[in-house]
């Protein structure tokens, strides 16, 4: 029987205005933060975990739910395709062709997160060289204007 995998969902409602204010000026305004429990234990936060906690918590307070999905979750080809800002039928093409492994629970298919997160690097990559060659295109052709303004 297929189980749910553990999704951690923040949405604004489970706060206060007044949380999420103290919370995220305390977590954008800080280089370094610590964090104590009631004993007093105190411990530092590593800057990498308080730059997330910041953003989650800027996203939140901007009246946006924030999902939490480990890379390993298998989730189904409609979130995967919520998350890439494609239609389902598009993504279950891109199954279909073998571009993103999967499995099948009953007659649904799931796909790992980290295989989506490897698909959306791979075409970011392949965007990014595109542009990169279009760009070196025009700039060996001399057309390139670095005086240009756009008005």
């Amino acid at each position: 029987m297929y189980q749910a995998p553990h999704i951690d969902r923040l949405h604004p409602a489970l706060f206060s205005n007044e949380e999420l204010a103290n919370l995220t000026t305390t977590f954008s305004n800080t280089k370094r933060l610590a964090l104590s429990n009631t004993r007093g234990k105190r411990v530092e936060v590593p800057e990498t975990l308080a730059r997330l906690i910041a953003k989650i918590l800027h996203l939140i307070s901007e009246g946006k739910a924030v999902t939490l999905i480990p890379d390993d979750n298998a989730i189904t080809t409609q979130t995967a395709a919520n998350y890439l800002g494609m239609s389902r039928q598009h993504f279950v093409g891109l199954v279909e062709r073998g571009e993103i492994p999967h499995h099948k629970v009953g007659t649904h298919r799931r796909v790992a997160f980290s295989d989506v997160l490897a698909y959306e690097k791979k075409c970011n990559r392949i965007r990014r060289n595109a542009l990169n060659r279009i760009s070196d295109a025009v700039d060996a052709a001399g057309h390139y204007n670095a005086d240009y303004t756009g008005t």
